[in-house]
């Protein structure tokens, strides 16, 4: 099976496909210094243009892994996150705290989804 590497840089692609999956890298906000709910918008649009440009889509997400750097964020990200997600194709996921690369990051997701 082929691997297509999308946007790939010096140290990681932004997401590969390889057969009918989809690996998208943790994903992150631009702006580092937005609300945790800013930067939870910021990040699930980020996704959603990887996946289009891999030709899949939020309904279509496996599972995903949501990175806080402070579990006390949590309730505030899901408010973003439940109206994004697909009600009738909610991935499986895990939501953790974890020192992120900048302290001023809020939230990092990881999703892998399917292209078929």
């Amino acid at each position: 099976m082929a691997i297509e590497r999308l946007q790939p840089g010096a140290r990681m692609s932004q997401a590969v496909k390889h057969g009918n999956t989809l690996y998208l890298a943790g994903q992150v906000a631009k702006d580092r210094f937005a609300t945790i709910e800013e930067q939870t918008g910021q990040v699930l649009n980020k996704i959603d243009a990887l996946l289009a440009e891999a030709g899949s889509n939020k309904s279509k997400v496996l599972t995903a892994q949501v990175l806080l750097s402070n579990i006390a964020d949590f309730a505030a990200m899901n408010s973003v996150y439940d109206k994004w997600i697909d009600p009738a194709n909610p991935p499986a996921r895990a939501c953790y705290e974890a020192r992120l690369a900048s302290p001023d990051l809020r939230v990092e997701i990881i999703v892998v989804a399917a292209l078929d």
